[in-house]
This record gives structure tokens, sequence and C-alpha cells, in this order.
């Protein structure tokens, strides 16, 4: 049998905490906003907003939301161009973009108060990168694997200029699947960590009838296939870096391929000394998506960092609440 063809019958994963579909206006985009409610019989363990990565949704976070221990307010968006975003008229997608939609999310979602950001990969490079470029907006920041792009020198802009161009012309497609089953086989081909319940319950959310096929097709915008034409100047990257204010976590995971020696190299820690007050965990036997591998272990490494980096109380307000 295939290792990948997935045993029958195996149930779909079962939410253990139900979410909602939320939709806000965001810079000329109708953006969805996943929000876990937390339990109105608890108390409650404050918000948290929640950043996927590339080429995922933010339903990829349930298993997270439902390992947490706290009752917790838990807000995931789905990026543009990705899930039930809309995706622009654009030919390309860069961080500028999804900064602006962050400061603008924020602004929505929580007001001019801080927050705490849990973001992973693409969604831990856009975190990081607001964290410096906003510092007084993020309280406490844990990064999921969101390492950066190894140094790109200058003269490497004519021929990344060019490759765009050339991507432009000829387009970028998805391949699309028959059935839930086909794409929850490719999830755990592309993680073989990936158990089978968790891969039906994510290809749900992962992929969407398109077309008079009804074939399933990737909710994501095939265009964030097309290379960056702008090139990864880490100068920038870490003068934004050293303006981070919020306590850091960034977690790591213990796998062995390529990204893992650049995550465990010189290179990237001499980076992360740039982030004043900065932690680093590695989460054993896990793959780049940790939290599918490793939740309950993940939201223990979490929680036992925000418990670490308690909200500071204003006096003013505990002689008010007096």
């Amino acid at each position: 049998m295939n290792p990948h063809t997935l045993p029958h019958p195996v149930p779909v994963y079962q939410p253990l905490r139900a979410c909602e579909s939320h939709f806000l206006a965001v810079r000329g985009l109708r953006y969805h906003v996943r929000v876990w409610e937390p339990d109105p019989s608890r108390p409650s363990a404050g918000q948290l907003i929640l950043l996927h990565g590339w080429m995922d949704v933010s339903a990829s976070f349930q298993f997270l939301v439902d390992a947490l221990a706290g009752n917790w307010r838990v807000l995931a968006p789905d990026w543009r161009g990705y899930g039930l975003t809309d995706r622009p008229a654009a030919d390309c997608y860069w961080f500028p973009d999804y900064l602006a939609d962050l400061d603008e999310l924020l602004r929505q979602l929580a007001g001019d108060s801080p927050v705490d950001l849990i973001a992973h990969s693409m969604g831990g490079n856009v975190a990081m990168l607001y964290a410096g470029i906003r510092p007084g907006r993020v309280r406490r920041l844990v990064n999921l694997e969101g390492l950066g792009l190894r140094s790109t020198p200058a003269e490497q802009a004519p021929e990344r200029y060019a490759q765009w161009l050339d991507e432009l012309a000829t387009g970028m497609r998805m391949r699309d699947y028959a059935s839930h089953d086909e794409v929850a086989e490719r999830l755990c081909r592309t993680n073989p960590r990936l158990t089978a319940d968790k891969a039906r319950f994510l290809a749900r959310h992962w992929s969407a009838p398109a077309g008079p096929s009804q074939r399933l097709a990737i909710q994501g915008d095939p265009a964030h296939k097309l290379v960056n034409p702008v090139l990864y100047r880490v100068d920038e990257v870490l003068a934004c870096w050293r303006r981070i204010e919020a306590p850091l976590l960034m977690v790591l995971s213990d796998r062995t391929d390529g990204r893992h020696a650049f995550a465990h190299g010189d290179e990237f820690r001499q980076r992360l000394a740039a982030v004043p007050r900065s932690e680093l965990s590695t989460l054993a036997q896990a793959g780049h998506m940790l939290h599918h591998d490793r939740p309950a272990e993940l939201a223990q490494l979490i929680e036992s960092f925000l418990a670490r980096h308690p909200i500071a109380v204003d006096p003013v307000d505990v002689d008010r609440a007096a």
C-alpha cells in the first residue's frame, strides 16, 4: 500500500473548541477572521492573535487552540489571497502589504491596546518586522519557525527581476484534486508526521470546489508561487528586529532538512541576538508544521512563556477596581 494513502475508515478530527467566521473590510479586501470565543463560565485568560504561514489558512491553528489550557479568546485571520479572504488584483505578494493589512486588522480587533501575537513561518516573519516597526503595539511575541531568508546580494537583482517577468508572462497554476481524501493524502506526503484524522480536517479548509467540474482547488492564489522580485535585505530586517520591545519566544523544530541547518547555524543565531529580549526553544519530534505535529507540547511552551511575562497592571486601575 502507498504509505501516503489514507487508511479507511478514519474519522475527521473533531475540534474541541468551535470557531466563528467574521469578515472585516481591510484595505479594499473582504478579510476573513476565525474567532474562538472563550468559555463564559471560566475566567478569561486574555486574547491571542494567530498568524498563519505561506500556503496555509487560519484553520491550521485548530489543534493548537484545542490544546491551550487557558481560557483564551483566539483570533486568526486568513492573509490576503488565502482561505476565505479576498484575492487582490495583483501580480505579487510582498511584506509591505502584509504589514499594512496587519496594522489595520489590529486596529479593528484590538483598538489601541497592545496585542499578543503567535505567528508561524511567513506569519512569523511579518510579525517580527511589525513588532519592530510598531513596538508599542506588540506586547508579547511567539515566532514559530519564522526564520527569515538567507541573505541575497544585490548582484542577484537583474536575474531576479527577469525571472519574475518570465513567470508573469507564463503564469502560475495550482493542481486540482478529485476529493478531500486526495487533498489529505497530499498533505500527508508534504508532512509525514501529520495524522490521518488531522489531514482530513485540514483538507476541508485547505481546499474548496472551483469551476464547473467541482474539482477541489487549494484556497491560495497561484500568484503566491511567483518569485518575489524584491531581494531579502537582511540589514533592513535587523534594523526592525533591534527595535522590538516585546519579549520574544522563538520556537524551532528539530527536523534535519536544510532549513534546520540554517535555523541552528551561526548566521541565524547572530540575527536573533539583535532582538533585545529573546528566548529560543526547540520542539523535539516536530517538523516545520510544529503546530500540527506537537500541538500539546507547543501549547505548553507558549503558555509557560506568557506566564513568565505577565501583563503589567496599571496601579491606577487596581485602585479603581478596589
